[in-house]
């Protein structure tokens, strides 16, 4: 018995040393536990907080699509009551180019417009019409300006929308847009024999929305301008327009050159060409608020056809333009002639019809240098020799060649105001005729300026 304590101190050891043990094992276990909760709690914070991101990041891309889906406008591509608005050649690896008509509208038929423009009232012309071509391999592309005041055959349309339709006539070619964008693409391809894949409208609204949300487009003036018409009133030098004063700017009929629309178109590739270098060098296109802003802006402003409906479809052709190289986006004005008739109108020259060809066969109307007189060296081997200036044709005719030859650039571009997006040396030219016309009297627009000292400026 002697034994027992020591048995029973010794079980008693025993059984301390496991218990602590226990105990011991049982604190690290616990310490382990202690210290995975933390981490664990973390881990599933994070997964939720990730996949919370997500969830908000794709509802808000959705409300965005949703959002900028809704803000377009869209209209049947083609009105006429006969035939299409024709079909594009592939080239020999199979691909297209593009024929975009960019209509200017001068509706006046809601409030924000009729603001702007003054007089109010249903109906619309076309301020603007130019073809906008983007060859087949995106490495080009041409602007194509068409005058408001060109008078030739207008083909019959009729505007489902607004249930009205015109007969085939001879006419002003902006008036067709009374009867729908549709009728417009009709009537240009008619005239010109290009193929016209879509369209692109904008109202006035839309300039000073678009305008602003680029954060103004630098033009540059000859001399002081002020036409009490368009209400544009600059001082000579560089500007930066925003808002209205870039809509004055380029509804100007009587602050450039003769006063006529032809002076205008101009100064209108001067603006766009401005706008497309501050797109590219301001970092607009790399900036998410500057691009959801344009894009917000650009949805709201524009009317499309069915076929650029979508924020996808939009953004697919402006990343088929964002391809082309500044330099060789080419601006030049349809070659035209004074009507008889009337002074204040124009009739396509047979001249055009050249200018026409390089279109439809998406012939480069510059190098990358951007010079103009150097394109020929772009063109197939069988254009190196200008063609004879066609003098059959009557001036008023539509032009539907089924497989015309290739034309040297330089011919086609004679007398068509040509240059490049690119050059920024030029300034619009401020007419020195009486153009002008303040309280009655007839003035140059420099004059005119001169005698209004309290009308502001349009921009500093």
């Amino acid at each position: 018995m002697t034994n027992t304590p020591a048995s029973a101190s010794g079980g008693r050891h025993r059984v301390h040393r496991g218990t602590q043990s226990a105990e011991a094992g049982g604190g690290r276990a616990a310490a382990r536990r202690s210290r995975r909760k933390p981490r664990r709690r973390g881990l599933r914070i994070l997964a939720c907080t990730t996949a919370g991101l997500v969830l908000v990041t794709a509802g808000a891309f959705g409300y965005l699509y949703e959002k900028l889906n809704g803000n377009i406008k869209h209209a049947p591509l083609f009105a006429g009551t006969s035939g299409d608005a024709g079909h594009e050649k592939p080239d020999a690896f199979g691909r297209t180019p593009i024929n975009i008509l960019l209509i200017g509208s001068d509706s006046r038929d809601n409030a924000a417009d009729c603001a702007i423009g003054g007089d109010c009232g249903p109906g619309a012309n076309a301020d603007v019409q130019m073809v906008l071509h983007v060859s087949a391999d995106r490495s080009n592309a041409t602007v194509l300006s068409i005058p408001r005041d060109t008078m030739t055959d207008l083909p019959a349309c009729t505007d489902s929308q607004k249930k009205t339709s015109m007969k085939a006539r001879f006419g002003q070619i902006n008036s067709t847009l009374d009867y729908g964008p549709g009728c417009a693409v009709a009537a240009v391809h008619q005239v010109t024999g290009i193929p016209i894949d879509h369209f692109m409208m904008v109202d006035f609204t839309g300039v000073v929305q678009m305008s602003d949300a680029i954060g103004g487009v630098p033009v540059c003036v000859s001399d002081n301008v002020y036409d009490p018409d368009s209400h544009l009133k600059l001082t000579k030098g560089t500007h930066t327009l925003q808002g209205m004063s870039a809509l004055q700017f380029v509804r100007t009929r009587h602050g450039f050159g003769d006063g006529g629309d032809l002076e205008r178109t101009v100064a209108q590739h001067m603006f766009l060409g401005s706008m497309v270098r501050q797109l590219k060098s301001a970092g607009t296109m790399t900036n998410p608020a500057a691009v959801l802003s344009l894009a917000n802006a650009a949805t709201k402003a524009l009317t499309v056809d069915d076929g650029l409906k979508s924020i996808t479809q939009l953004v697919g052709l402006a990343d088929d333009l964002n391809k082309v190289p500044m330099d060789r986006i080419t601006f030049a004005t349809m070659q035209n002639q004074p009507d008889p008739s009337n002074p204040n109108r124009v009739l396509v020259s047979p001249a055009a019809k050249n200018l026409f060809t390089t279109i439809i066969n998406d012939q480069p109307l510059t190098t990358g240098s951007g010079d103009d007189s150097a394109a020929a060296t772009q063109a197939p081997s069988t254009a190196t020799t200008p063609t004879a200036e066609p003098s059959a044709v009557p001036p008023s005719a539509p032009f539907t060649p089924s497989a015309p030859a290739p034309v040297d650039p330089r011919t086609a571009l004679s007398s068509a105001n040509p240059a490049t997006a690119d050059d920024s040396s030029g300034c619009a030219q401020v007419s020195t005729f009486r153009t002008a016309n303040l309280d009655g009297i007839p003035m140059t627009p420099t004059e005119a300026f001169a005698k209004s000292p309290d009308v502001p400026d349009s921009a500093p």
